[in-house]
């Protein structure tokens, strides 16, 4: 026997059987309780829109809340897929191009039938300077719990996991950021939601190759 059937006969002994959709079961201890923390998170520091009950009968609203949705459902599906050595992204990036291309056609027609008045309005709203920066912060206790996941998991590409969990983790933020932010604006919604969730994903993406390594 040689010293490197040895080695695999040591690392063996120990192994034992994993039970079935354990990853599964993994990935939801993981991120149900860190998106409960993060809306928790949001209810104490923000709250919610005193004007709630007239909100929920807007179609923005539920256009802004699907969006988010909509992209971290996929982003969480793809970091699934990837978690296994033998795994990819599954075609995550057109699927994430065609919600992006859906909700520009809808700025754009919100754009088309608006007042050229309201314009900035729709487009900068009045907290376009802090909304990306709260999507991060909400983001971060999700990317945390994505990450304790990943850890019992073995992701090949550490980067493109790293930064697909973020881009997760910020839409997931978005989500629970939305039912908070007063901006009605599709665009606005399409630009600064946006990019507060591609900051997440820059981030994950640089925390990744360290985070997730096994």
């Amino acid at each position: 026997m040689t010293e490197t059937d040895d080695i695999i006969e040591h690392l063996a002994e120990d192994l034992k059987p994993v039970p079935r959709n354990a990853l599964r079961r993994r990935f939801t201890l993981g991120i149900v309780p860190a998106m409960g923390f993060s809306l928790l998170l949001m209810l104490i520091i923000l709250g919610l829109r005193i004007d709630m009950p007239d909100v929920l009968m807007l179609p923005v609203f539920w256009i802004k809340s699907a969006y988010n949705a909509l992209i971290a459902v996929a982003a969480f599906i793809a970091v699934y897929r990837l978690s296994r050595p033998d795994g990819s992204e599954g075609g995550f990036f057109g699927l994430l191009a065609l919600i992006f291309a859906t909700m520009a056609v809808v700025a754009a027609i919100q754009l088309l039938m608006a007042p050229v008045g309201t314009y900035r309005l729709l487009i900068l709203g009045s907290s376009a300077l802090h909304c990306p920066l709260l999507i991060v912060g909400f983001a971060i206790p999700i990317y945390a719990g994505t990450v304790w996941a990943l850890r019992r998991a073995a992701p090949v590409d550490l980067r493109l996991t790293g930064f697909i969990a973020g881009i997760a983790a910020g839409a997931a933020g978005a989500w629970v950021y939305s039912w908070f932010c007063t901006e009605n604006g599709m665009p606005f919604v399409l630009i600064w939601y946006t990019f507060g969730i591609l900051i997440t994903g820059a981030l994950g993406a640089v925390a990744g190759p360290r985070l997730l390594r096994w």
